[in-house]
């Protein structure tokens, strides 16, 4: 620890890795937890227990019967159990309630968010809070992740058995943004439901548009507010980008930070990576081209060690881009490369990206789903990465690639306009040219970029080298961010702001 007095933090979330995930938050759970951990603090974690947790109940331990009760409307008893995260130190507390959380999936089905979802986190939030006083552990402050999570900040200051609680009293929260597209929207008869007074149901408060607001309730009412890289800080504080929530930041404005999210440094290492067939590190390429080879072996393209390969691991929706991949989809089959894309989302991007690979299977591969070592092999095996969000928040991809040599390719927004720097000759050769970027979210912006980046790979094969090695070298593990959260936190704790 660098310093800093040490901490008692909870970390609430709907998801970690590896228990369940659908995005790059549950990562985040997992290695920021750890890394506060490593840096001398008392950290736990809560998170539901979803049906397909712990199957085997040995690899848990219960640690609470019954909990819950009369939360809401009606009565909802729950269990916790425990078990360690992959540090062998770090506690995880699973809220287990058999008809709130075991479920087909987490959110919703089949594109529709399950009705109930309000209350489903009402009770996570509540049975968390009720959880430190069964264990008698009083944090110091409280992380709070997206929507899922931002009832807590609301209840500690409107729930009066908890606003009036000498325990809770000198509890801070710190509320962290992920996602601001994903807010948690529920009709107005949701305020009973969960039991939240109705005086709050105003502008000021927690309505929005005639409707409850779950994250603008967490926002309004958390000691500080977070998000995940310093660009996306200011970028949601538009018009552009707030999800009409803009107005409420730019109010809390000062106390708003944005703190790049980081990725476990020995889990994504292509010197070490199990998942790969060979390895290499940014002195010794020569592994990459092998697993370049292997790639297109497995994926039926033709075996072409000059044909630039494109990776793409992606949730397939339109905020990442793959409109553009849409508009420009004739133009991108005519381009001198290959392409290997892994994801799953939006049905009309799906049979757009299969329509791609049948008509051309030898320069095509597409697999839909979520493979974990299949994205290991992709990032070693491409050339170059192409991430065309229409806002990006922080991202993780861009991260792996660079660490892996491929070459991103990304729409300066957000986490990528903070983590990748434009290939000029002239950044390059200080070291920090990293990647390609292009600004307007355009069809022909992204085929300008995507042209360079190929132009360099064949043509300038010196400056690509270049390009890999400098991105490389660059530190995005979690050291550095977990700094600053212990930063932030040190200062909300101490100076109660």
């Amino acid at each position: 620890m660098k310093g800093w007095p040490a901490m008692r933090i909870l970390y609430c979330t709907s998801e970690i890795a590896p228990y369940a995930k659908t995005g790059g938050l549950a990562d985040v759970a997992s290695a920021l937890p750890q890394a506060l951990r490593r840096r001398g603090h008392d950290v736990r974690t809560v998170m539901p227990r979803y049906v397909h947790i712990g199957a085997d109940e040995r690899e848990l331990k219960r640690i609470v019967r019954r909990i819950g009760g009369d939360f809401f409307s009606r009565p909802y008893w729950g269990e916790v159990w425990e078990t360690v995260m992959a540090d062998g130190a770090t506690p995880v507390y699973f809220i287990a309630q058999p008809e709130l959380f075991e479920r087909k999936e987490l959110y919703g089905e089949d594109g529709r968010d399950y009705a109930d979802n309000h209350l489903r986190f009402a009770y996570l939030c509540l049975a968390a809070l009720e959880l430190l006083k069964r264990l008698n552990w009083r944090p110091d402050a409280i992380i709070c992740n997206d929507w899922q999570t931002a009832l807590i900040p609301v209840y500690l200051r409107n729930r009066a058995e908890l606003r009036d609680d000498p325990f809770f009293q000198s509890i801070k929260t710190l509320f962290v943004i992920h996602n601001i597209g994903y807010q948690g929207l529920c009709p107005r008869e949701a305020m009973r439901e969960i039991r939240l007074p109705d005086d709050l149901f105003q502008p000021a408060g927690i309505e929005f548009y005639g409707r409850l607001n779950l994250l603008k309730g967490g926002m309004i009412y958390c000691d500080r507010i977070a998000t995940v890289s310093e660009q996306h800080a200011r970028e949601i504080q538009t018009e552009e980008y707030g999800f009409g929530l803009d107005g409420v930041l730019r109010e809390r404005a000062e106390l708003l930070s944005g703190i790049m999210n980081g990725i476990d440094g020995e889990e994504w290492n292509p010197a070490d990576d199990e998942l790969l067939p060979a390895h290499y590190n940014l002195k010794r390429l020569a592994g990459k081209a092998k697993c370049k080879r292997t790639l297109q072996q497995e994926c039926g393209l033709a075996v072409d060690a000059e044909l630039p390969l494109i990776g793409m691991v992606t949730r397939l929706a339109t905020q990442k881009g793959l409109d553009l991949i849409e508009a420009a989809m004739a133009r991108l089959e005519r381009l001198r490369c290959q392409w290997v894309i892994l994801g799953s989302g939006d049905k009309l991007y799906e049979d757009l990206l299969a329509g791609m690979a049948r008509r051309r299977p030898r320069q095509c591969y597409v697999r839909f789903g979520f493979d974990e070592q299949l994205a290991h092999r992709i990032f070693a095996g491409s050339d170059a990465f192409l991430i065309p969000s229409r806002y990006e928040p922080c991202g993780l991809t861009q991260f792996y690639a660079m660490r892996y040599g491929a070459v991103p390719v990304a729409r300066r927004t957000g986490g990528l306009a903070d983590s990748i720097v434009q290939a000029t000759e002239k950044a390059v050769a200080k070291g920090q040219g990293t990647g390609f970027l292009f600004n307007a979210h355009t069809p022909e912006a992204m085929l300008t970029a995507i042209r360079k980046a190929l132009k360099v790979k064949t043509q300038e094969p010196i400056l690509w080298r270049a390009i890999q090695r400098n991105g490389m070298a660059q530190d995005f593990t979690w050291t550095a961010s977990a700094e600053r959260y212990e930063r932030l936190l040190q200062l909300l704790i101490s100076r109660g702001a």
